[in-house]
């Protein structure tokens, strides 16, 4: 018999399906940190809106869904990375839905660009760490 996990995997309604189907947790609890995984913003219809504004906006709204589906929300990320294709065309519009979704105290943040994400048409990708009191 294995030994449980040591940490709580966190799937936020909705997503059950990414979870079975790709075997990876939305996120991870363990203690009082918080691991989500990389998140790009889809409309309804599961697909990456034309718009790269509705998409980081959507993507910030996943991240809190699952923040919350944790207990924590966006004030508890400490640190953030972020994954983008063409980086030099879309940052402005991201750092806009960014600021718009988190506030001060702002947490680490290193951005890297790349070539594509798993999602084709995603522009840009979020993974968080967040700490909550106990």
């Amino acid at each position: 018999m294995a030994d449980q996990a040591p940490f709580d995997v966190v799937i936020p309604p909705g997503q059950e399906r990414s979870y079975e189907r790709f075997h990876f947790a939305p996120a991870v609890r363990t203690g009082n940190t918080i691991y989500v995984s990389g998140v790009i913003g889809v409309g309804p219809d599961g697909r990456v809106p034309e718009d790269a504004a509705e998409e980081f906006t959507s993507a910030f709204a996943q991240l809190a869904a699952t923040l919350e589906a944790a207990g924590a929300s966006v004030d508890h990320i400490v640190e953030m990375t972020t994954f983008h294709v063409d980086m030099s065309s879309t940052l402005g519009t991201f750092i806009a839905a960014k600021d718009a979704a988190i506030t001060e105290p702002y947490p680490a943040w290193t951005a890297i660009g790349c070539t594509e994400l798993a999602l084709p048409g995603g522009r840009a990708e979020v993974k968080v760490t967040a700490v909550v009191d106990g």
